[in-house]
């Protein structure tokens, strides 16, 4: 891959796993040796660094004081290769928001700058020379949401097979068509092991008029590892991980 990317995954909801899509989706890229960035933009309920194993009193800088202007964005990068478990040929940075009650809370209350959140997407790609930058969204649509959705080259919307969630997809893959997205694919996650997935696929495409890039199997074994670690390297040779894997090929082609 020649071109650095910003691919931002989203859902319309919580609880799609969509902070685990985008963590495995990351470390398999690194793993194929990209050097790849990952942002907590969910600053009102920020998670994604539990799966890599970051605890709160390690963060140096999180992205809440690049938005209050007390570090540069690349001071948040915290390079988790070395936590993976396993040895890759790639790296992966994260760039974590702060857990702190109290932070968020004044995220809360005074809000912050997005245009300078757009500003600090395009430094880390520079200052960190990343391939990827993968921007792990707040669910729902606001200010924040419809910048990254805007500027990235990619769209992974990540949904659960339930009619909220396909109501509420209907909107976003309607607002990222209205923003001009140049690849946006679907990822059905969660489902049954009952249901015909291929059948499921097929509905969702035809129901969204959007190419569905994996559908994902509910698995005992994520909910066991229970968000500590990432999937795909813990079982690499799982189908839940095969297909996460063509989610990755999809959005860096």
């Amino acid at each position: 891959m020649a071109e650095q990317k910003i691919i931002s995954i989203h859902s319309f909801r919580g609880g799609t796993g969509k902070s685990n899509t985008t963590a495995n989706v990351a470390a398999l890229l690194a793993a194929k040796g990209l050097k790849v960035g990952v942002i907590d933009t969910d600053i009102q309920s920020p998670g994604i660094h539990v799966l890599f194993g970051l605890k709160p009193e390690e963060m140096h800088h999180t992205l809440n004081d690049y938005l209050w202007g007390k570090c540069d964005i690349a001071d948040t990068a915290h390079d988790m290769t070395e936590r993976l478990g396993v040895k890759i040929d790639g790296q992966i940075f994260l760039m974590p928001s702060s857990i702190r009650a109290g932070e968020i809370a004044r995220v809360l209350r005074e809000g912050y700058d997005v245009g300078l959140l757009n500003d600090g997407f395009h430094e880390l790609l520079e200052d960190l020379a990343l391939d990827v930058l993968m921007i792990d969204t707040h669910p729902g649509l606001n200010e924040e949401t419809l910048l990254s959705i805007a500027i990235s080259d990619a769209l992974i919307i990540v949904m659960r097979p339930d009619q909220q969630d396909v109501q509420g997809t209907a909107v976003t893959v309607d607002v990222a068509r209205k923003l001009n997205v140049p690849k946006m694919v679907l990822v059905v996650n969660k489902a049954p092991t009952s249901f015909n997935f291929v059948e499921l696929k097929t509905e969702m495409e035809k129901i969204y008029s959007c190419s569905v890039a994996a559908v994902l199997p509910h698995s005992d074994e994520m909910m066991v590892l229970g968000g500590k670690g990432i999937f795909a390297l813990h079982f690499p040779n799982h189908p839940l991980t095969m297909e996460v894997k063509r989610v990755a090929d999809i959005v860096t082609m």
